[in-house]
């Protein structure tokens, strides 16, 4: 894989995005890479965390426009499906994803991070669905998923006007996480992954399961899952593991799914 790096610090994978020439803006090729990597990841049933994350210059700088030009209307249609794709695999993997943001994340980089379950971000990191001023609009899940995040109404601002924001307004407005200085992202990304495989996976797991499938429905159905995910973790080896160290004051705890 030339242009996505995928490397193992135990239950942690980092899934890099490294294709720096051109900001890493997404084409068939690139995509299909990424894809590539995420076969790897949810085969591997040791990983309980992967990170994605780019280059210092850019997360994802949008699609590749020179790529999308050639393309006719048909073929353009059947092409924007393919990202869509992608982030709605990393939406619904197993284990949680965390971007590490540096640099721009526009148009499709803004919702491959959105598709993500935490974003962490630099101080230098840019975000923006800029579509409106290509005559396109974001295709890849950025009129859907931005204002489940941060509200109708901010989401309609930065789509109706394309503006770009910087990560301090990001975090404001509830997009990211956390804003920590370049050369604290990784670091800051790899803690929080560690603090996340410390505990109980299958509850980890089941947390993504109900708070993903729960924003999609109603309250009543949403409640519903969260009462069969919390019924899975009451049968397991881990709740007796992690309840009886809390009842004996223990901070050891060897959780069975490891």
């Amino acid at each position: 894989m030339g242009k996505v790096i995928v490397e193992k610090k135990g239950p942690v994978a980092i899934i890099k995005m490294n294709s720096p020439e051109t900001l890493n803006a997404l084409n068939t090729e690139f995509l299909t890479e990424i894809d590539g990597a995420l076969d790897k990841i949810d085969a591997d049933r040791s990983i309980f965390v992967a990170i994605i994350t780019g280059t210092e210059k850019a997360f994802i700088a949008g699609a590749d426009i020179k790529y999308m030009m050639k393309l006719s209307a048909v073929e353009i249609l059947e092409w924007a499906q393919f990202p869509g794709r992608v982030i709605s695999r990393i939406e619904a993997l197993r284990i949680p994803v965390i971007a590490a943001i540096d640099g721009f994340a526009l148009g499709g980089g803004c919702e491959f991070c959105m598709g993500c379950d935490i974003r962490i971000a630099s101080t230098r990191a840019k975000f923006g669905q800029p579509e409106v001023s290509l005559g396109i609009i974001p295709g890849s899940g950025g009129t859907q998923r931005l204002p489940r995040l941060v509200g109708e109404g901010r989401a309609k601002e930065l789509v109706y006007t394309g503006k770009i924001i910087n990560a301090q307004e990001a975090e404001r407005i509830g997009l990211v996480n956390k804003v920590v200085p370049p050369e604290s992202l990784m670091d800051e990304a790899m803690a929080m992954a560690e603090q996340i495989c410390a505990q109980a996976q299958i509850a980890v797991q089941q947390c993504k399961r109900a708070i993903n499938a729960g924003m999609q429905a109603d309250l009543k159905t949403a409640l519903d899952l969260e009462l069969q995910a919390f019924s899975i973790c009451s049968s397991t080896e881990d709740k007796q593991i992690g309840m009886g160290a809390f009842i004996n004051k223990s901070k050891e705890k060897k959780f069975i799914y490891r």
